[in-house]
């Protein structure tokens, strides 16, 4: 499908912006990889054979402020000369005339990215699985540490706490959207308000937003070689980041599921308490302090994704995602409800 990145507009522009990307008279060739309710990823084939990436928003219906490719671009471009791995950025269109949208073009990584359960098991059973896990909250150490002033990002913080401000944005956006019941919603969203202004005044750092293993590309060895999907970044609080992983983090046996297919689910991922170790270790926090106020960050993860939730059921109940999928949109709207039920519980409520 090649409607969201037309391919001949795609080859002049390539030829004009990047010509480090060899292009001939025919097209090149575009394949989507990833991508449906959040921003598309495409792979591009180039006239030589080789591999890039594009990224570009979604097509229908999105809720506002969502969807800044240029955000994206900036987080990528700032964060590549870093020991944070991010796909080397190539360049980036700000004209919506070439393929219908702004995007960005960046280089190709190689690498598995274990986004449900059943790619859990593609890591062979052994050291590769425990090093995902591990690797990866090395990794979100080393974006934590990252200054934002140094590497240019500093203009992006905004007055104020970041959790206030994100739970301000996120129930403002919900109340937009088509969810018809949001009392569980404003349930937690209230409990979650009161708790956030017990803690203590949040390190201002780079928070990816988004940040689970569906969202890195692992080499065989189970080492993270890429983080992708930028789009929720932010100057704000790290412990956001690490709630928002341990959230997605699912073991087998959890009473409550985690709030994504989550490729832990497999045997031999490590389990939740050894990733909040590791994080305390690798950053000098106090783990006991660490560990006590993570509860309030795991609530906000899972009651956030029940406000990203409901954006999707609202594309599936304004027809976006098509006339036939009435039981995924109802299957939405149940998980909504159940990740803001989950918050309400995680925070005692």
């Amino acid at each position: 499908m090649t409607d969201a990145v037309p391919p001949r507009p795609l080859t002049d522009w390539l030829r004009r912006a990047a010509p480090q990307v060899p292009v001939g008279d025919e097209p090149v060739l575009v394949e989507r990889i990833s991508g449906g309710h959040s921003n598309l990823t495409y792979r591009i084939t180039d006239a030589a054979g080789g591999r890039w990436a594009l990224r570009r928003p979604p097509t229908g219906m999105v809720l506002a402020t969502a969807h800044d490719m240029s955000r994206e671009w900036r987080f990528i471009s700032a964060l590549a000369p870093t020991p944070v791995p991010v796909a080397p950025p190539v360049a980036y269109c700000a004209d919506p005339d070439v393929i219908g949208a702004e995007f960005y073009l960046m280089e190709f990584v190689d690498g598995d990215v274990l986004n449900d359960e059943e790619a859990g098991h593609r890591l062979p059973d052994g050291p590769a699985r425990r090093t995902a896990g591990l690797h990866a909250v090395d990794v979100l150490a080393d974006l934590h540490a990252v200054d934002p002033d140094a590497v240019g990002l500093g203009d992006l913080r905004r007055p104020g706490n970041y959790l206030e401000r994100q739970l301000r944005r996120w129930h403002r956006q919900v109340h937009e959207s088509a969810v018809p019941d949001l009392s569980a919603v404003d349930a937690a969203h209230a409990a979650l308000v009161r708790r956030s202004a017990a803690l203590a005044p949040p390190e201002s750092r780079i928070a990816h937003g988004d940040y689970r293993l569906g969202n890195l590309a692992v080499g065989p060895d189970g080492r993270v070689r890429a983080v992708f999907d930028w789009e929720l970044a932010a100057i704000g609080d790290p412990l956001a980041d690490l709630g928002w992983l341990i959230a997605s983090w699912g073991r087998p046996g959890d009473p409550v599921p985690a709030t994504v297919s989550a490729p832990s689910l497999a045997p031999g991922y490590v389990d939740r308490d050894e990733l909040v170790a590791r994080y305390a270790e690798r950053t000098g926090r106090d783990h006991p302090r660490l560990v006590a106020d993570l509860d309030v960050y795991v609530a906000f993860a899972r009651w956030r994704m029940a406000c990203i939730g409901a954006g999707v059921y609202s594309r599936y109940a304004g027809g976006v995602m098509g006339a036939d999928d009435s039981d995924a949109g109802a299957s939405r709207l149940a998980a909504v409800q159940r990740q803001a039920e989950a918050a309400l519980a995680a925070l005692g409520s």
